[in-house]
């Protein structure tokens, strides 16, 4: 029989575990606006293509760096063409490919850190002083680097960035695996015993399920930083792709003349990282986490 730590246990077959988590989060005011930003975000992302006003490849000479007008509500860029446009479209392959790379990093990285949590000893020790030394390692350099050796492709991107942040997964996962460990559930299914992967997946993943859910919230909102960075740098989004990243590349150097065409991307992009965190922190109050006491 599983126990959870926290006044909340969402992995329940009872509903009213969810009623409670639905109450908790309703009554978080930041929560509210940063899941409705949220959904506003996905539902624009999966839309975008049929309400974009204007193709947003289609270049125009005659219509460079234009400031916002009725023809065109957030101006152009240095090629004539619509950012508003491409604003709209601009978050899709992001959050495609940081979703998928959120899902495959929690994936990984959890399945990691509660076996060592439940195995521990030698195993455990040297699993996490290599964890450690990879976490010492520049991300930004590492991902450079796997980037550059294996291409821009999207699955390519989806992996390395799944690989590198399940890293830190490993590390929150092992940390609440820890509190379980030596409950008596655990105690009684290694006595029936029931196979490691078994008590793996039936009794320490149900606990741990709270905690990997804002874990990978967290984990999203730095991917999706992760990968706008890198496509600044040339080495996320290919041209002519509308990414926010990849737009404030290539208006930086005009953003004395035509700050429009930074400003915009760079809001989208803020938003929803700022919504993703505010989800996080009401999603982790709701089921009485502390983000603060998280392991790290």
């Amino acid at each position: 029989m599983s126990v959870s730590a926290t006044p909340l246990t969402v992995s329940s077959a009872d509903t009213s575990g969810w009623r409670l988590l639905y109450r908790n989060l309703s009554r978080s005011r930041s929560g509210v606006l940063g899941l409705s930003v949220l959904g506003m975000h996905l539902l624009i992302a999966l839309i975008a293509p049929w309400i974009a006003p204007h193709d947003w490849t289609l270049q125009d000479g005659y219509s460079m760096l234009q400031p916002p007008s009725m023809e065109h509500w957030l101006g152009t860029d240095h090629m004539g063409r619509d950012l508003f446009s491409r604003t709209l479209v601009g978050g899709r392959l992001a959050i495609f490919i940081t979703l998928l790379g959120t899902l495959f990093a929690v994936a990984w990285g959890s399945l990691v850190g509660i076996l060592l949590g439940f195995l521990g000893g030698r195993i455990d020790e040297w699993v996490m002083r290599l964890v450690d030394a990879l976490l010492a390692i520049p991300w930004l350099l590492f991902l450079l680097l796997i980037i550059a050796l294996l291409g821009q492709q999207t699955w390519t991107l989806i992996l390395t960035l799944g690989f590198f942040y399940g890293i830190a997964v490993i590390r929150v996962a092992r940390g609440a695996t820890l509190d379980f460990v030596s409950r008596d559930f655990v105690t009684a299914a290694r006595t029936r015993g029931e196979r490691r992967m078994t008590i793996v997946l039936r009794e320490l993943l149900p606990n741990v399920l709270d905690t990997l859910l804002v874990e990978a919230a967290m984990r999203w909102a730095w991917m999706l930083l992760a990968f706008s960075s890198l496509s600044f740098l040339g080495f996320g989004a290919v041209p002519p792709t509308p990414d926010w990243g990849l737009m404030i590349a290539d208006a930086r150097s005009m953003i004395s003349i035509a700050p429009w065409a930074t400003l915009f991307p760079a809001l989208a992009l803020s938003t929803l990282i700022i919504s993703i965190n505010l989800s996080a922190d009401a999603l982790a109050k709701a089921m009485g986490l502390d983000r603060a006491k998280a392991p790290v």
